[in-house]
């Protein structure tokens, strides 16, 4: 990783670089997931099962979409207890600090005779997609927890799993003990851009649901972009980013490893820290060099580095806030002699993590906030994903003739200016 000092042409270049970075689709890409979804929308199971059979298990069949609830009894028992006590541990916290999020309806009344409210009600049906993993290999747990958990509490009665199958056509027992922990028993071994598209546009096997949620390949990504509309979608997420903001006291060999923490997920991910002290910076960059020969993702990890990493030194910490306010990073962690104090500057961050015992890590598995984040600077205007994600708010609206004969007027008066005569007139008619 490069150190650059702030303010030059090469930092401020550096900085623009990876604020500017947006989620973008190559054309062929987007022609590809479009004619997928299309197959399906038509088709439905047999599309689906074409491209099961295609890219993840050969002998898929439609009988065998369905996880059968032998299937989840019997992993279960292919678990050991460390995961299970880690499991349950994770889950209890997650869904702790999404019950703090639950709103509630509403009604006020005054005394001129109007009656007005918010009803809050969740969605019927919730689709969960969870990625693969390396084919099986190493599964996602945490993103069952994320989904479904806030989608439980929110009240969503009808929840569904996707996630793709190995190539035996099975899921992984992880996956299958912490979708039964959450409350899923209706599970589709599928995944990818078909996988959206039978939970959008619903097949003989699988019903539609409202919304969906959760992280994937670009496939995903893409097709949850295109079908947002048809149905609700938490967000468009991007490469992975962590943002370190980092002062004297930091230890370099935690910035280090929270840096590379990020820098393994994808060739794209963002990995950054801004320091005010170039001892600091001189220590990460050969902390760096030498962790990341540790890793088995190393070779992924050091061209997320070369193409979106950078060590920026500034004149004082207000400086590195500034800087992160610009960039709006998914992680932004705190390393700093005094966290707390610099909560009040953060306006444009995902997730923040305080202290040299908080790395993203934590936040990715167990501290309860939820890990599914905005990326690619949208934190400026999105949020987490939450409990808020699997409702829907209805206004309530009623009026007295009291309260009516008291409107009417202005009522017609802003009608008729927007040049609609028909509102106008619904408001007239019941005062003659």
């Amino acid at each position: 990783m490069k150190i650059y000092i702030y303010p030059s042409k090469s930092a401020q270049k550096r900085i623009s670089t990876i604020a500017n970075r947006e989620l973008s689709f190559k054309k062929k890409e987007y022609n590809t997931v479009a004619r997928i979804l299309e197959d399906v929308r038509k088709n439905g199971d047999q599309a689906v099962i074409k491209y099961a059979r295609r890219f993840d298990s050969p002998d898929m069949t439609i009988d065998s979409l369905k996880v059968t609830s032998d299937e989840i009894d019997a992993a279960s028992r292919q678990v050991d207890k460390d995961f299970l006590h880690a499991l349950d541990n994770a889950a209890s916290r997650i869904r702790s600090f999404h019950r703090q999020q639950q709103d509630k309806s509403w009604i006020t009344t005054d005394k001129t005779g109007t009656v007005l409210g918010q009803l809050v009600n969740p969605m019927d049906a919730a689709g969960i997609y969870v990625p693969g993993g390396q084919g099986g290999q190493t599964p996602l747990v945490s993103s069952v927890l994320m989904g479904a958990i806030p989608a439980r509490i929110a009240g969503v009665k009808r929840m569904v799993m996707v996630t793709p199958p190995t190539g035996q056509g099975i899921v992984n027992p992880c996956l299958l003990t912490a979708a039964a922990k959450v409350g899923i028993n209706e599970i589709y071994k599928i995944g990818s851009a078909w996988a959206i598209a039978a939970l959008a546009y619903g097949t003989d096997t699988i019903d539609k649901v409202d919304v969906i949620a959760g992280p994937g390949n670009i496939y995903v990504t893409l097709a949850k972009k295109i079908l947002a509309g048809r149905v609700g979608i938490d967000m468009i997420a991007g490469p992975s980013e962590i943002l370190i903001i980092a002062d004297c006291s930091a230890n370099p060999e935690f910035v280090a490893a929270d840096l590379l923490s990020q820098a393994e997920h994808d060739p794209l991910a963002s990995a950054i820290m801004i320091t005010d002290s170039n001892s600091v910076a001189r220590a990460v960059k050969k902390a760096i060099d030498r962790q990341v020969t540790e890793l088995s993702r190393q070779d992924i990890a050091g061209r997320s580095l070369k193409n979106f990493g950078a060590l920026l030194v500034v004149p004082d910490i207000a400086t590195a806030v500034t800087i992160a306010n610009k960039i709006a990073p998914e992680h932004l962690e705190l390393l700093v002699d005094d966290p707390f104090a610099h909560i009040g500057g953060i306006r444009n961050a995902g997730a923040l993590f305080l202290g040299p015992y908080t790395p993203e890590a934590v936040g990715d598995y167990i501290a309860g906030p939820n890990h599914v984040l905005p990326t690619a600077g949208t934190a400026r205007f999105s949020s987490a994903l939450s409990v808020s994600h699997f409702t829907k708010k209805t206004s309530l609206i009623h009026y007295s003739k009291t309260a009516f004969d008291r409107d009417a007027r202005d009522i017609i008066c802003l009608a008729k200016t927007e040049g609609l005569d028909a509102h106008a007139n619904s408001i007239a008619i019941r005062t003659r």
